[in-house]
């Protein structure tokens, strides 16, 4: 009889868990697709105006859908020059110069941004909380505090998302990144990704590595909404640790460069999920020799 009573316990902690995660899931999916879905509109918004070649390495590939593609070279860079920001309304784009709304708009690029690069990459925690939780709640409650956590983990990267804000600001102000956001000189992408390649063999991004690959929960034994939120703004801060390095690498490639935003972003769900020292090794040795190749090219003169 007792034998009995612990399955159906378990078959019912299991059936809450069943019944609450899909519901979750489903509006991480939603929300990660809004963010696909903005970035999206923001690169074809640039594509018919602008030379997409100037967004960063990769990018000229949509120049294909340009309407001025069979143009003259000199004939498609004056177009460019005149279609820039500051006297085309495109959206999510800032002017050259920038008020108010245009530091919104920024900031909401870098938000859409951690939907899309970042909330995936956290599936694999939410669930698990949500299975740990799945042992103590309803699947309503269970549901609600997974979301809930799910917002604490997004509120962390809104505050990347405010600070990487206020650094393109500044690198716009003293021209280090151009009006296409991408960076104005391969001095200052080889010092980004250098930079971020030593990260990858710091203390600090090991400890947070191994916290996001066996997350350790503070809060999942408490009950209620601020238990649940400072789960999701605990293990936000240690994803923060391991990745802040490697989104910054933007800066390098070119904020709007799609192309990137996919690969950085499987990158970090990759190296998240797959317990390996080896590819956080390899990640920051192909920054490293990145970085070093252009401080090369640039002492060759072959590059500015």
């Amino acid at each position: 009889m007792q034998v009995t009573s612990v399955v159906e316990h378990q078959e019912t902690q299991l059936n809450a868990l069943a019944r609450g995660w899909p519901w979750v899931l489903a509006c991480l999916v939603g929300l990660t697709l809004a963010g696909w879905l903005y970035l999206s509109l923001m690169v074809a918004d640039m594509i018919s105006v602008m030379d997409m070649t100037e967004a960063g390495p990769g990018m000229g590939v949509f120049n294909a859908f340009n309407i001025y593609q069979g143009l003259p070279a000199e004939a498609r860079a004056a177009i460019a020059a005149l279609c820039l920001p500051t006297s085309v309304a495109t959206f999510g784009m800032p002017a050259e110069t920038w008020a108010a709304a245009d530091g919104a708009k920024i900031f909401v690029m870098w938000l859409m941004m951690a939907l899309a690069m970042m909330l995936p990459s956290a599936i694999p925690m939410l669930n698990a909380y949500a299975r740990r939780r799945g042992k103590q709640t309803s699947k309503a409650r269970n549901g609600t505090e997974t979301l809930l956590a799910a917002t604490g983990y997004l509120t962390v990267w809104a505050g990347y998302a405010v600070v990487a804000t206020g650094a393109q600001w500044l690198l716009t102000l003293t021209s280090a990144v151009t009006p296409m956001m991408a960076p104005a000189s391969m001095a200052f992408a080889a010092t980004i990704l250098m930079a971020a390649g030593a990260y990858q063999f710091t203390r600090a991004k090991k400890a947070c590595l191994v916290r996001c690959w066996y997350p350790r929960f503070a809060f999942a034994e408490r009950t209620g909404v601020v238990a649940a939120y400072k789960e999701g703004a605990v293990q936000g801060l240690a994803c923060l640790g391991c990745c802040w390095a490697i989104m910054t690498v933007m800066f390098a490639v070119g904020l709007m460069n799609v192309i990137w935003i996919v690969v950085l972003g499987v990158l970090m769900a990759v190296e998240k999920t797959l317990p390996s020292n080896w590819l956080r090794v390899l990640i920051g040795i192909f920054f490293l020799g990145w970085g070093l190749a252009l401080v090369a090219l640039m002492q060759a003169g072959l590059v500015h």
